[in-house]
């Protein structure tokens, strides 16, 4: 027995397959980073952060004199463009002192540079817990996470780093 078909019966069919294909061109896939705006330049905003953070507070910790000279270098190597050289020598230093605050932030800028968001974001979050929480480092560790979380195309993640930035700062008291 054969049963006609009737294109109004296909109709329906057509219409669910064509909306499912629809739908998959509009999927909310986590894209690749952006590239950066041109002439912006992550680290140096990084670092702006803690420069313009005029706080009462700015820890200095006496370091030893192998771990500055591996710093010296790496500082070097990054002016030079040698991005690898550098977060080998700041490796080398964590090695040293891993619990240094100072290096862990150096070397999360230096794997800005290097493109590797992740490793940057943990080594400034490693850095934050370990350090003052307040004053320049404390800028500089959450704008890292700022940028990141920019990167990473979360603008609610960088809103809530940005007042984390704006709390590193302690005022000095009035003297008169």
């Amino acid at each position: 027995m054969r049963i006609p078909c009737k294109p109004f019966f296909l109709l329906p069919l057509l219409l669910v397959a064509i909306a499912a294909a629809g739908c998959s061109m509009f999927s909310h896939k986590q894209e690749a980073a952006p590239p950066a705006a041109s002439g912006y330049d992550l680290v140096a905003a990084i670092r702006a952060a803690g420069a313009k953070d005029d706080s009462v507070i700015d820890v200095q910790p006496l370091r030893d004199p192998g771990v500055a000279a591996l710093v010296d270098a790496a500082h070097q190597d990054e002016q030079a463009g040698k991005y690898a050289d550098a977060a080998a020598k700041l490796d080398q230093a964590l090695k040293i002192t891993p619990d240094s605050p100072g290096l862990l932030q150096d070397r999360a800028e230096i794997a800005v540079r290097m493109k590797d968001f992740a490793v940057a974001e943990r080594l400034a979050h490693q850095s934050w817990s370990l350090g003052p929480k307040l004053g320049p480092l404390c800028a500089r560790n959450w704008q890292t996470i700022v940028e990141m979380r920019l990167q990473a195309h979360d603008q609610v993640g960088a809103d809530t780093a940005k007042k984390w930035v704006q709390q590193c700062h302690k005022a000095a008291i009035p003297r008169y």
